[in-house]
């Protein structure tokens, strides 16, 4: 017996891609009851359009509002609309892979596991954005988290969007509303606190469309920053090497911009910094080597920037 599944998506401004999103959970091969919730948020474009021509098609998908348009409101707006046992969150710049509630239903049995999650496949559709998609698999990016490089099958601190066994998201009280960003990482601390299971699987793929330009990219990962502070504040035990290396980085570049006319040998800090990023940008796949080499620094600096000193 398959347990029924709930989707559930937060939607803002996603005109370009929520009807490629939504035809692929409905093309999922899942055995059990589907039922798909999406959470409209204010949008400017013609997205609640797009969401009512394809909700008038298709009897299991449904909407609530979300005023705030914020995601963690609208994720837990769509999640106590719905009844499913399991929880699979997608996101509008999301397309699930063939079977992948099905294999992310028999991987939560298998396991035990609260939340599974796979790998985050990053897929451009112009050349800037193919190189943001290259950057993203690259641990040079931010790290090493499984979920964008891959990796072995296990327990992990988080995953990509999720599937979550209802009884457990509920006991620790769903997303954290207030957090704008950061809100699975956060919520994945909580399950983990309560004694629960976080699990990857490489076998799970989601494709994921990256920011279309640079300033795009840079806000992004500004917020990204800026909100991995805040939840540092709440839950400080769980800071990661990988999270306080761009912040040092660009300390040790301002520091250096200030002191090299006086210590010319501070000047090995952005020399160092800028070879290695010429080097990994051009042993990095798929021929981005030119865009790459903007497009690092500005995943690093600008979530360093964020960390620091923006406010949320």
């Amino acid at each position: 017996m398959w347990p029924s599944v709930s989707v559930v998506m937060p939607v803002l401004n996603e005109e370009r891609h929520l009807e490629h999103a939504v035809r692929a959970i409905f093309a999922q091969d899942y055995l059990g009851d589907v039922e798909v919730c999406l959470a409209l948020g204010p949008s400017t474009d013609a997205t609640n359009d797009v969401a009512a021509r394809l909700q008038a098609n298709e009897p299991r998908l449904r909407t609530v509002a979300n005023p705030t348009g914020k995601t963690p409101a609208g994720l837990n707006a769509a999640i106590r609309a719905t009844t499913g046992e399991v929880i699979v969150r997608v996101d509008g710049h999301s397309v699930l892979s063939p079977g992948y509630i099905t294999r992310a239903v028999e991987t939560l049995r298998r396991t035990g596991a609260a939340n599974v999650g796979g790998v985050q496949k990053a897929v451009g559709t112009t050349p800037f954005e193919e190189a943001v998609a290259a950057a993203m698999a690259s641990p040079f990016s931010m790290g090493g988290a499984r979920f964008h490089t891959g990796g072995a099958e296990g327990p992990v601190d988080t995953v990509y969007l999720g599937v979550f066994q209802r009884t457990a998201i509920e006991q620790v009280g769903l997303f954290d509303e207030k957090l704008v960003r950061n809100q699975d990482y956060e919520l994945n601390i909580r399950l983990r606190k309560a004694g629960h299971t976080v699990w990857f699987d490489p076998k799970l793929e989601v494709e994921y469309r990256p920011r279309s330009s640079l300033r795009t990219l840079a806000r992004q990962y500004a917020e990204y920053g800026a909100w991995k502070r805040h939840v540092l504040r709440l839950h400080p035990k769980s800071l990661k090497l990988r999270q306080i290396v761009p912040p040092i980085t660009l300390i040790a570049l301002m520091v250096s911009s200030v002191a090299a006319p006086w210590v010319p040998i501070t000047l090995v800090v952005p020399i160092v910094y800028a070879g290695v990023v010429v080097l990994v940008s051009l042993t990095t796949p798929k021929r981005n080597a030119f865009r790459l080499i903007v497009v690092f620094p500005t995943m690093h600096m600008s979530w360093a920037w964020g960390f620091l000193a923006r406010k949320r």
